[in-house]
């Protein structure tokens, strides 16, 4: 692979607006109104949070009320979440041809409907199905918001701008726990999805009164299917976009590892209560949160962004390693406040992980940002859903196989972002230049 820029330019290169040129009228009025586009942004990001973290206290009570082992009951997060990487690889290039607001409206009335589905859902099987199908329609929240984002910003601006989505998105861990607890504290499971489906109601109706396009006609692809696999072979042929994508993608398996593991970690083997384990995930988020500000206020601009990556990843690593080593009894038995502590410490370095890789990767494809907003997500969901059945793999009685996951996923982030991105070159230009046509 090359590190120049991937060859990926659709036709409307050649029109006298290129992508790289300066911010459009239309998209500095866009930044005027930037508060109302944060939360509409930071709503469609916390999306995937919302639809998976609020359901995870109501685990262990699907298992019993559907009557299916745990490792089947995982499989509704599996489902999701691959839903999830699917949808985001069709609709970002769908969303540079046609603009970002048309298919991010229709997916997200899909996304109602299969909520509401999944409320009814009577088997597991038929849940699993529905959830999938959440997935593939949530998938356009999350995609198209990326997407808006390097529509609107460029450079250190742009990953300022990735750590304040943090600040709304990562409150969505620490409220849906929350809210799921005490949903269970006055109906079932399925009030969860309930929830769920008024939570997307609402959101729904915010962003098509709140988000105006910021795709101009002039800068949409005019390709179809083949031109949209054009583009990504040529984003997938620049080995530093490649490596970010990577690096996030595995970090982001670490991530959800905890996610898909810790209901049963908490609750089953320390004894938490629905509610503890709620308030330990918020704590967790909360810890994400402030890094992430810290990131973003403090970091970016005078701390160079691999500089910055580098140390998150050396974090995440080491609390991976900590982990293994108290889920394997190394440090004797050891209660739930060392796991929690460890946890805290995991997920509180995702707040720099996370938005400097998509930075890092989006800065380079100004010219296919829908495209490049799936990839990155696709790697991420994708290898998130492998992941999150391994960690159920021994039973509900140990801690060991989503610490082992952890581990091996975070010496394959930082491998790759070492192997492939090669941080200790200074590289003059940011952004890959596109050719000139298709």
């Amino acid at each position: 692979m090359s590190e120049r820029g991937p060859a990926t330019a659709p036709s409307h290169d050649s029109s006298p607006e290129s992508p790289s040129a300066p911010t459009t009228a239309p998209l500095k009025a866009a930044r005027r109104t930037s508060l109302l586009v944060t939360f509409v942004l930071g709503g469609l990001t916390a999306l995937p949070p919302l639809s998976m973290d609020m359901y995870l206290p109501a685990l262990p009570q699907v298992t019993d009320a559907l009557h299916s082992p745990a490792a089947t009951i995982q499989l509704t997060l599996t489902a999701c979440l691959a839903g999830m990487a699917l949808g985001q690889l069709v609709i970002g290039p769908m969303s540079d041809k046609w603009g970002r607001r048309r298919p991010l409206l229709v997916g997200m009335v899909v996304y109602v409907l299969a909520t509401a589905i999944c409320a009814l859902a009577p088997t597991a099987e038929l849940l699993i199905s529905f959830r999938l199908l959440q997935g593939l329609a949530g998938a356009a929240g999350v995609v198209i918001a990326r997407a808006v984002v390097r529509d609107l910003y460029d450079g250190d601006e742009m990953a300022r701008f990735f750590s304040t989505l943090m600040l709304i998105s990562g409150a969505a861990p620490i409220v849906a726990p929350l809210i799921g607890g005490q949903v269970l504290r006055f109906a079932d499971w399925r009030g969860v999805f309930v929830v769920l489906t008024g939570v997307g109601t609402v959101l729904t109706l915010t962003v098509w009164r709140g988000l105006g396009e910021t795709l101009p006609p002039e800068r949409r692809h005019t390709g179809g299917v083949g031109s949209a696999l054009r583009t990504m072979r040529g984003l997938l042929g620049d080995r530093v976009f490649t490596g970010y994508t990577l690096t996030g993608g595995f970090a982001f398996a670490v991530l959800f590892s905890y996610i898909s593991a810790s209901p049963f970690v908490v609750q089953e083997i320390y004894g938490a209560s629905p509610q503890t384990f709620s308030l330990l995930f918020g704590l967790n988020s909360v810890g994400l949160i402030l890094v992430g500000q810290i990131n973003g206020k403090l970091l970016v601009g005078r701390v160079r962004l691999d500089k910055v990556l580098a140390v998150g990843l050396a974090v995440v690593l080491s609390s991976a390693v900590s982990l293994l080593l108290m889920a394997t009894g190394v440090f004797g038995e050891v209660g739930l406040i060392p796991i929690a502590t460890a946890l805290f410490v995991l997920m509180s370095a995702m707040g720099i992980v996370l938005p400097n890789t998509n930075a890092q990767a989006l800065m380079r494809t100004p010219h296919a940002a829908g495209s490049a907003s799936a990839l990155l997500g696709t790697s991420s969901f994708l290898v998130g859903a492998i992941a999150s059945p391994l960690v159920g793999i021994a039973g509900e009685d140990t801690a060991v196989p989503m610490a082992l996951v952890q581990l091996v996923c975070a010496v394959l982030s930082a491998s790759c972002f070492l192997v492939l991105c090669q941080p200790w070159q200074q590289r003059d230009a940011q952004t890959a230049p596109a050719p000139a046509g298709d």
